[in-house]
């Protein structure tokens, strides 16, 4: 026969209540059997105690004495030990002589009977208590002496039953029960309320499936490639994963600290403190560009920040690579229709029978544009900026701006380490003249003077523009991203000039802005080199002081590279 399975417990509160009453009863049922053992030793001594007093002052009573010496003892003595039996609350007072023969007993028949017990301590005039089955049934008793004036005369015992005595330590022990069963009951309620109280917190999850949700959580957490972070109410970092670690270049040390504390670039720090969400927010760090999102967490009142943010570094490269390649197929498109324009000119001369002017104005066009790719390459034969430049040039034609490399420029193939990517040296330029192309845009003789060499402190990169300038209370702030003069689009501004930044910092580098000679605003970049042998371009070019005030910088006109038009 299989005997029922007890169901067992799901929710926490359920087994927090079976543990707390198996603990109890475990406790009650120790200790009323300690109590029970204890309590009866102490119980029988303490009745042993009681019939001793009981026994000895019914032997010193005088009128005991004196009933004793009459012939019939019994006749005083027996009301005599009922009263005692019942003032003491004792179950038996019984008075012997020296042989054992009751003159009293609380049964009037056993009286004249043998005493049942020991008596021969008492009758050695020593007084003594034991434990004996007698007419009563089992009792503690004691046994003393009865003198007069040291004569040995009588005996007298007084007893407690056993039956007695077990229930008064019965009595203790159900009261201990009850207070058990007391405590049980309030420790039920009070795992009610708990329970209550728990579930609300935990939405009605159990410790299982509370258990689960942390397993998913921990997993998810790392498996994330995304930074998340999770701030308390006073914007201390209570959780964050190794994705945000790793985008934020902090420690496990950052967990408990305040935002504030842990030396994030300011705007950044702002977005984490702000009470308001935060929707795809571009921010940039010592060497990342980092979207984030932020959203309070609510119950009620304000609890924390979930943080989440997004490596888009190698993405904004791409986009800035992108837009170039997009404005460089414009302007491709834009020669394409003059080189259509210069063919049907060459066409139009030779049917009009003048070959020799066609010959003539098709060789001049391909002579310019091959001087002019040539100007470039013999400048800056370093192909990734050479590229840059020309790419740059064709574009600035299209909006109308005249692109001019200085004569002081001059960086030969090979002369750049492999320490310095081609992709920052393209962020920091193209950046810088996109930006200076935007600021003379549209003014009288626009243009875009581009200046790049190497000298005793590392390559210098400068790019100057007839624009409005940069007033110098703004020195700084251009190079904060958000910052633009010009409305907002929809992929929002004032990134470029900080994604420079970035990229000069991170080679230890430097970037200022000044008033350029010609009015408007020049920027320049130093980013130092590991060797500091002066390049060969340098003593051609000569330094920036010893340049001639006289040479006039080049134009470069749109070309394409290789020198096609």
């Amino acid at each position: 026969m299989r005997l029922p399975r007890v169901p067992k417990p799901r929710s926490l509160a359920g087994q927090l209540f079976a543990m707390q009453a198996v603990l109890i009863a475990v406790l009650v049922a120790g200790y009323a059997l300690f109590t029970y053992v204890s309590d009866r030793s102490q119980a029988e001594e303490a009745a042993g105690r009681q019939a001793m007093a009981v026994a000895r002052s019914v032997a010193d009573a005088p009128s005991v004495r004196d009933a004793i010496r009459t012939t019939d003892p019994t006749k005083p003595l027996q009301p005599y030990a009922l009263q005692v039996q019942r003032d003491t609350d004792v179950d038996f007072v019984t008075i012997m002589n020296p042989r054992g023969i009751r003159w009293t007993h609380p049964d009037e028949t056993l009286i004249g009977r043998h005493f049942l017990g020991h008596i021969g301590p008492a009758l050695r005039g020593k007084s003594f208590t034991e434990t004996y089955t007698g007419t009563l049934g089992p009792s503690v008793r004691a046994v003393t002496p009865v003198l007069d004036n040291g004569h040995l005369v009588g005996l007298v015992s007084a007893g407690i039953k056993v039956e007695a005595i077990t229930k008064r330590v019965q009595d203790q022990v159900t009261a201990l029960i009850g207070v058990a069963g007391g405590a049980l009951v309030l420790g039920g309620i009070g795992t009610y309320v708990i329970n209550a109280r728990l579930r609300r917190s935990t939405h009605g999850l159990n410790a299982a499936e509370l258990s689960r949700m942390h397993d998913y959580h921990q997993a998810a957490l790392h498996a994330v490639r995304e930074g998340l972070l999770m701030l308390d109410a006073q914007y201390r970092v209570a959780l964050m994963n190794d994705g945000g670690r790793e985008l934020l270049g902090v420690g496990d040390a950052a967990v408990g600290r305040s935002v504030a504390e842990l030396g994030l670039p300011a705007p950044l720090t702002g977005a984490l403190l702000s009470a308001e969400p935060r929707v795809d927010e571009v921010h940039l760090t010592a060497s990342r560009v980092l979207v984030v999102n932020t959203s309070p967490v609510t119950g009620g009142e304000r609890r924390g920040t979930v943080v989440t943010l997004r490596d888009v570094t190698e993405l904004q490269a791409l986009t800035g690579e992108l837009d170039s390649e997009r404005g460089f197929t414009q302007a491709l498109r834009s020669q394409a229709h003059e080189a259509a324009n210069r063919l049907h000119t060459v066409v139009s001369l030779i049917e009009l029978g003048r070959a020799e002017e066609a010959v003539d104005f098709a060789t001049a066009e391909l002579e310019l544009a091959q001087t002019l790719t040539d100007e470039v390459i013999s400048a800056v034969s370093e192909p990734v900026l050479a590229a840059l430049l020309l790419g740059k040039a064709a574009q600035a034609n299209e909006r109308g701006v005249e692109l001019v490399i200085s004569e002081q420029s001059g960086i030969d193939d090979g002369l750049l380490p492999p320490g310095l990517p081609a992709r920052d040296l393209v962020t920091v330029l193209g950046n810088l003249i996109d930006n200076a192309m935007d600021a003379a845009q549209g003014t009288v003789g626009a243009r875009v003077t581009v200046t790049a060499f190497t000298d005793g402190s590392g390559l210098v990169l400068r790019v100057a523009d007839t624009g409005a300038g940069v007033d110098p209370a703004h020195a700084e702030a251009v190079f904060r991203r958000g910052w633009s003069t010009k409305p907002a689009g929809p992929a929002g501004r004032g990134l470029g000039l900080a994604l420079v930044r970035q990229a000069v910092n991170r080679h230890d580098g430097t970037l200022t802005v000044a008033e350029a000679a010609g009015g408007g605003a020049e920027f320049e970049v130093r980013l130092p080199l590991p060797t500091t042998a002066p390049a060969a371009g340098d003593e051609a070019a000569g330094s920036e002081a010893d340049a001639p005030e006289d040479l006039a910088p080049q134009p470069v006109q749109p070309a394409l590279p290789g020198g096609d038009l």
